[in-house]
């Protein structure tokens, strides 16, 4: 089951008019519910990781409202290489624990919500030989930490991948853990699911503020017992809902995606200046590792999702594909469907942003990179601490009031 988009401007209409009749009883029937069955929490942000949040709370029976001011997945989920893995660079290790758990989680929700995962495991290697060996040390340090992770042989490789040009390597990380897929498509079954169970996801919708138990919306007050920020690099809700700022050091990635084509590779592709895999539905995605340049901050300043003009979207086009055409020459010759610019959500330590707010314990946090990877984790624990009323243990280092300090680790 998928969900119908279509639906969404005759839901705003109808809830529009219907919150300005109900305005009045909404505001007296604020005060938080003592029964946590009878909660009804408001999730503002209809990412993935917003998705899931609504998910886990709507499996518990918690009546649910999802509202994003622009539709499900149109921002950081949309743009997003969709990697899932816990791999060197999630440091330190109850971090990188963390993101073994999000991996884990996985397997049950694609086989409960019928979202494929593609790929079966990832290669990567660098082109510097320096980083080639440090490569090496962090995959000992993997394999250590429990995942399946080793550095093999250019002599394996082609047997691997025969339609990638290795060059002239001489061994790749190899990680078989990791595993890809749509995010979009990932995002639609989870909402359908809540949907399916009677949540009202309502978009366009943006959330105002939220006092006294009554948050204010574009479409009038929304009476409700919770309200959790999932609105990943805008930084406006934090502070408008929770009087929080949350520092990040957003930045564009740029995702490209092919024709369906037919099967290429098996495993996610991680090779200098650029990523590739390839769905299910035999679409090659193509992330372009550096993001977008410098030279285009004039451009980009106001953060937009589409590209400005087309002859910039068309040299993107081109760029992309010839970068990873030199790894998997069949690109060249395929058609680029689209090309999406994600704001990626990225707090200034590099890690999750989770939790109630400090001020506010009627209004919780999640604000993450590697959403993909932390989707299923991320939305089980929150569901839990917002039904429950109680922060999990592997919060405390991920709390909203924590002292945000600037560590280079991506």
């Amino acid at each position: 089951m998928t969900l119908d988009t279509s639906k969404f401007t005759t839901i705003y209409m109808d809830r529009r008019l219907l919150l300005k009749l109900m305005a009045a009883a909404a505001v007296t029937s604020c005060a938080p519910n003592t029964s946590r069955t009878d909660q009804h929490v408001v999730v503002v942000g209809a990412g993935i990781i917003g998705a899931s949040i609504a998910y886990h709370l709507s499996e518990l029976g918690v009546k649910v409202t999802v509202l994003d001011g622009y539709g499900p997945a149109s921002h950081a989920t949309r743009g997003n290489f969709a990697w899932i893995n816990a791999s060197w660079a999630k440091q330190p290790r109850s971090y990188h624990s963390f993101n073994q758990k999000g991996v884990s989680g996985w397997g049950e929700l694609s086989s409960k919500l019928m979202i494929p995962l593609s790929s079966i495991g990832s290669l990567e290697w660098f082109a510097d030989a320096d980083r080639q060996t440090q490569l090496a040390e962090q995959i000992r340090e993997q394999a250590d930490w429990g995942e399946a992770a080793s550095m093999i042989e250019a002599t394996e490789l082609a047997g691997l991948e025969e339609n990638v040009a290795f060059g002239d390597i001489t061994t790749a990380a190899l990680s078989g853990n990791d595993r890809a897929l749509d995010p979009v498509f990932a995002t639609e079954q989870l909402l359908a699911a809540v949907e399916a169970k009677g949540a009202l996801i309502d978009s366009p919708n943006t959330a105002l503020s939220y006092e006294n138990g009554v948050l204010k919306t574009e479409a009038g007050p929304i009476a409700c017992d919770h309200v959790v920020i999932a609105t990943g690099a805008d930084n406006d809700a934090p502070q408008n809902l929770a009087g929080l700022s949350i520092p990040q050091r957003s930045t564009p990635g740029l995702i490209a995606i092919s024709e369906p084509l037919p099967k290429l590779i098996d495993h996610i592709i991680v090779a200098p200046g650029v990523h590739i895999h390839q769905r299910a539905d035999g679409r090659v995605v193509i992330g372009e590792q550096d993001g977008a340049p410098d030279t285009h901050g004039e451009r980009l300043k106001n953060r937009p999702i589409d590209f400005p003009q087309m002859s910039f979207e068309d040299h993107h086009k081109y760029f992309m594909q010839e970068k990873a055409g030199e790894f998997l020459p069949a690109l060249y010759d395929a058609t680029i469907e689209d090309i999406y610019i994600g704001w990626r959500p990225l707090p200034l330590d590099g890690h999750p942003v989770l939790g109630f707010a400090p001020n506010k314990p009627n209004v919780s946090i999640a604000i993450t990179h590697s959403g993909v990877t932390l989707a299923p984790v991320i939305g089980q624990l929150m569901a839990e601490m917002i039904f429950n009323g109680k922060e999990p243990t592997v919060f405390t280092d991920y709390r909203p009031d924590r002292d945000l300090k600037r560590i280079v680790r991506y």
